[in-house]
């Protein structure tokens, strides 16, 4: 029995398929709705509505569900709609630090222009 996997008890074939690969259709499934809500295909309030969703399906059936395939779809459902989330957040404070940088820069060039004596 060296190296042998046990079998989690009340799993199915689907659902340890879904396990083994979930964090990778989780990424490519929050690539591709980031991407939609980047080209602004998918609005804001889309992506909060999908997310909350996600996240109640799973707290409330996903999670305790008999079915191994229900939790592991489940699961990669709400975690793929979180990330998703993270996109427009993370989007919101690339804009917020790059607004910083171009007020500043504009104060050092007002500084410049009005220390020059002519």
């Amino acid at each position: 029995m060296f190296g042998a996997h046990a079998i989690e008890h009340g799993s199915t074939r689907p659902g340890r398929w879904l396990r083994e690969r979930r964090l990778r259709l989780t990424f490519w499934i929050a690539a591709v709705e980031g991407l939609l809500y980047v080209v602004h295909i998918l609005h804001w309030w889309e992506a909060v509505a999908l997310a909350a969703v996600g996240l109640l399906f799973w707290l409330y059936a996903g999670r305790s569900h008999r079915s191994d395939l229900l939790r592991q779809a489940s699961w990669i459902f709400a975690a793929s709609q979180l990330l998703v989330l993270c996109v427009p957040i993370a989007l919101a404070v690339v804009k917020a630090i790059a607004i910083g940088v171009i007020a500043v820069l504009a104060i050092i060039g007002l500084i410049m222009l009005f220390n020059r004596r002519p």
